[in-house]
């Protein structure tokens, strides 16, 4: 307000100032979207935010491992191991979005009020145990309660604290495969109490009572069961039970992949579309679109986000169409699926779709088993594999971090952590990449004394020309960048007067932004203006848009485009006469 003058002297008046300083929005906050542990996972289909792999291993329960969902790897990928290659290549901030299949308890991924996942249980006399890890015919858990008190001596009364038994849990893979001994674990809980209280009132908890050592399904302690006391009829039948098998969860031929249980959290008002923001989403090796078009989905809700979907191609994609023998009997080489195939729609249930908002990199690459630490399954000799998306994700955070959003996340200096090479159906030549290239396929390749790189950086609009402004992935995401920034930091002007103050004002703020961007090299132009401009004046709002309530402000940068093509001219110059 004006200062009301009453005294000869000298008087103070705050003015507020009309610049808005712009703060820059992240650039790889990233989206995990998939299966988590059905037993550990916290909580299903909200996005749970994570800075590490350990935060995962807290919220979701880490890795874990089931012929289901081994054989479900064509259709949907390892969410665990995707997230510890982010984490490994470079990335430090995600939302993870753990699903649960139908077949575990779940519905559209969800967890239904009140209820748990389906997990087996087991009796063995007055306590019933529930697995924390899935049984199948290649995950074998077992358990023997031994030195039991005997029925005849049911707890005394009062309880003297002497009743007690040994409690053996082991799981893995079972003694007849090829891979028993590798990822087992065990645990042994010896003299736990079949006594909860100390004192015949009942009023002094005993520390040591099987379910307090072991854990409960609301309390769980062991990595493997849980477990829940019963002891009304007395404790054991015998002081020693033979060796019980928990029954299987799953059958191995069972399908758990339902395309619902993506699509149903990309729709709008879901808990992931309240997230203020996020850039990246990885949906780790989901590909099938004769199931409810997840990728689709997925790439329209990025759309709206303003976020950029990374795709990883159908497992079995080649790069000439063959792919390894199968290891027993030795025949010819298999013949695979071109990925190019894939891109052109006439793969059944392989049709990748297009969005400037997406990118698609080729092909698998191999990793170690992270349970078991092989790096080949003893059973086949096929390497393990993992879809690239989760680690290139990590690539392009290590990109954004080092050099800027407006860097290619591609080239020699992109090597990849915990990768030992790609898959040997998506070797690449120079000449093989130059067919997958144009069609806006990124290949991962792997160079003598470098190893694998993300070694291209296009959209998946790349070969439309309608979309050429969109054709790299470092333009679309600087797009999305200011947009995001912008987004933020001008709420500010909403409800302000709508008159050339507020356009000096909106110009202010954002060429000082504009400015420090193209200081530290994110533009293309050697001066400012040839850089950027920002407009906000009676030529963008007029007076009719003025009497609607809008300002129009508009924002042109010259994007920095990858040098995807180098080419060096070299000529002889001719011998010339010496003179003197």
């Amino acid at each position: 307000m004006p200062v009301t003058t009453t005294f000869p002297g000298i008087y103070i008046e705050e003015i507020q100032s009309s610049a808005h300083t712009i703060t820059a929005a992240p650039t790889s906050i990233t989206v995990f979207l998939g299966y988590t542990h059905p037993y550990k996972t916290n909580v299903f289909g909200k996005p749970v935010e994570i800075f590490s792999f350990s935060d995962y291993e807290r919220e979701f329960g880490g890795f874990f491992d089931s012929a289901v969902f081994d054989a479900e790897a064509n259709l949907f990928g390892d969410l665990a191991q995707a997230v510890n290659q982010f984490f490994l290549n470079g990335g430090s901030h995600a939302f993870v979005v753990g699903l649960l299949p139908e077949a575990l308890g779940g519905q559209n991924g969800l967890l239904p009020a009140d209820s748990s996942p389906t997990a087996p249980t087991l009796s063995i006399g007055p306590l019933t145990f529930t697995a924390r890890e899935i049984t199948d015919d290649q995950h074998v858990m077992t358990i023997v309660v031994s030195n039991a008190t005997p029925i005849g001596s049911p707890p005394s009364s009062p309880p003297s604290g002497d009743d007690t038994c040994d409690v053996s849990i082991t799981y893995g893979p079972p003694a007849d495969s090829p891979l028993a001994g590798f990822g087992a674990v065990a645990e042994t809980y010896r003299q736990v109490s079949l006594n909860e209280y100390l004192d015949a009132a009942n009023t002094k908890k005993n520390s040591n009572f099987v379910e307090t050592r072991i854990g409960t399904p609301t309390n769980p302690i062991s990595s493997l069961v849980t477990v829940q006391a019963d002891l009304s009829n007395g404790p054991f039948q015998n002081t020693t039970s033979p060796p019980r098998t928990v029954p299987q969860i799953l059958k191995s031929d069972a399908i758990i992949f339902n395309a619902s249980d993506f699509t149903a959290v990309l729709q709008s008002d879901t808990a992931l579309d309240k997230l203020a923001i996020f850039n990246l989403l990885v949906i780790p090796g989901v590909t099938d679109n004769d199931s409810g078009s997840v990728l689709a989905v997925a790439q329209a809700f990025c759309e709206g986000k303003r976020a950029f979907l990374i795709m990883d191609p159908p497992r079995d994609n080649s790069a000439d169409g063959t792919g390894d023998p199968p290891p027993s009997p030795p025949t010819s080489p298999l013949q695979l699926p071109l990925i190019e195939d894939t891109f052109d729609g006439n793969t059944p249930g392989e049709s990748i779709p297009f969005s400037k908002n997406a990118a698609l990199y080729f092909p698998y690459l191999k990793c170690n088993n992270p349970i078991t630490g092989l790096a080949k399954d003893p059973a086949t000799d096929v390497p393990y594999e993992v879809p690239p998306s989760g680690t290139v994700a990590g690539v392009f955070a290590r990109t954004d971090l080092n050099r800027g959003v407006w860097k290619a996340p591609a080239g020699l200096e992109t090597t990849l952590t915990n990768v030992s090479d790609v898959v040997d159906r998506g070797r690449m030549t120079d000449q093989r990449q130059g067919t997958l290239n144009p069609l806006g396929i990124n290949c991962v390749r792997s160079f003598p004394g470098i190893g694998p790189v993300v070694f291209g950086a296009r959209t998946s609009v790349a070969n439309n020309p309608s979309f050429q402004q969109w054709k790299y992935v470092p333009v679309r995401r600087m797009a999305l960048f200011l947009e995001q920034t912008l987004y933020a930091n001008l709420t500010w002007v909403v409800f302000e007067p709508n008159d050339e103050p507020l356009w000096a004002a909106i110009r202010t703020s954002i060429e000082a932004f504009m400015l420090g961007l193209f200081r530290q090299g994110a533009f293309q132009g050697e001066k400012p203006s040839d850089a950027f401009q920002v407009k906000c004046d009676s030529q963008t709002t007029t007076q009719a848009d003025i009497d609607n309530g809008i300002v129009n402000i508009v924002v042109g940068f010259a994007p920095l485009k990858p040098a995807e093509f180098v080419i060096i001219k070299i000529t002889q110059l001719a011998g010339q006469t010496q003179t003197s």
